[in-house]
């Protein structure tokens, strides 16, 4: 998780120049604030991903057992 915060934080430094030297109102400025607010969201997605259960664990490590099967209706 560090390293997409470390990312984030380039991606912020860079935004910032760019927007200095282009101006804030150009469009290399709002496609560099574009790619930190992707990162963003990559990184709040990542903090949302639910850690998996016991038995998913077993059934990835053991899909072949009984208690795995999944049946289709």
């Amino acid at each position: 998780m560090s390293d997409i915060q470390e990312k984030i934080q380039e991606e912020l430094e860079q935004a910032r120049a760019v927007c200095d030297t282009s101006g804030n109102n150009s469009a290399e400025c709002a496609a560099a604030w574009d790619a930190v607010e992707e990162l963003q969201a990559e990184a709040s997605h990542q903090k949302q991903a639910k850690p998996k259960n016991s038995l998913e664990q077993y059934c990835d490590e053991n899909p072949e057992a009984a208690e795995c099967r999944v049946y289709d209706d």
